[in-house]
This record gives structure tokens, sequence and C-alpha cells, in this order.
């Protein structure tokens, strides 16, 4: 990914950052440099904390990458799914109900959510939810799109 532009965050810009990442996730990043960085042909605007891409713009909302997500280890807004959805969601697959296993309640259609395997607890994808959380699990049908997953090239960016 060709890189458009890049600047580090004024503080007020950090403490905007470091406050929806608490409400959303339960986190509050913890790094000494903050910088942001635009690409040439893709919408996706990454933060660098001290030079990983742990947070990446979706619509405009800052939401923590997958790489973020394992480096934090957030509380909110998880939908886990089990073994056999594993390969699907880390190649970029959206999220079929009987894949689900467990969601935290905190999900509204609609809300950025993480999307980790069941056994060790690690992120595989950021997606966008299609229902509410007690809505998630059942039979069949699509309830996360996904946006961003293991293997893309937001998660192989190196900053």
């Amino acid at each position: 990914m060709q890189v458009k532009s890049r600047h580090h965050l004024r503080s007020d810009a950090v403490s905007e950052l470091e406050d929806a990442l608490s409400n959303h996730l339960g986190v509050v990043p913890d790094g000494d440099a903050y910088e942001r960085v635009e690409f040439e042909e893709t919408d996706w605007e990454v933060v660098l904390i001290d030079g990983e891409p742990q947070v990446a713009y979706f619509d405009e909302e800052p939401f923590l990458t997958v790489r973020g997500a394992n480096a934090y280890d957030p509380d909110k807004r998880i939908v886990t799914v089990d073994a056999g959805a594993v390969s699907f969601v880390s190649d970029g697959a959206d999220v079929m109900r009987p894949g689900i296993t467990e969601t935290t309640d905190d999900i509204s259609d609609g809300d950025l959510i993480l999307i980790a395997e069941e056994s060790h607890g690690k992120v595989l994808a950021v997606g966008r939810a299609r229902v509410d959380a007690d809505d998630m699990t059942g039979d069949e049908g699509k309830v996360v799109d996904s946006l961003h997953h293991v293997g893309d090239d937001l998660y192989g960016f190196t900053g």
C-alpha cells in the first residue's frame, strides 16, 4: 500500500481517539507517538502508535485493527466464532449465525465489532454488526460484515 500522507496527531486528537476506544472497547492505548497515515488507493486511514498500526478509521470512526485488538485485549463488542469459522473469517468472509458461539451483550446493529476465535480468544477480524447481540446466534443468516481481517493489506502494513 502506497502512503499518501503521514502526520503526528495533536494532543487533543490523541485524547479524542483514546476516549473513543475506551468507550467502545474498554481499552486505552498506551503510546508515546501517534501518527496518522493515509494511503493512495484505499479509504483506509491508520494510526500508528509507537510505529505499530493499532487503530484504523472505518467510515471515519476510530477502532482497533486486528493487531491493536490483540495487543490491548478489549472486553467489549466481541463476537466469538467456533473453529469451523476460523479459516473463513481469516480469509475475509462475513460471519454467519451458525459459526457464532458467544457475543458480548453490548453490540447494536451497525456497531463496529471484533471477531475472535474461541480456543485462544485471538482477534481475527473487524466487522460491522448487522443485528443486535441478542439476535447474533441461530441457524442461518449473515450477521456481521467483514471490514478488515488477518492477512489483508491493512494487516500486512508496517509503519
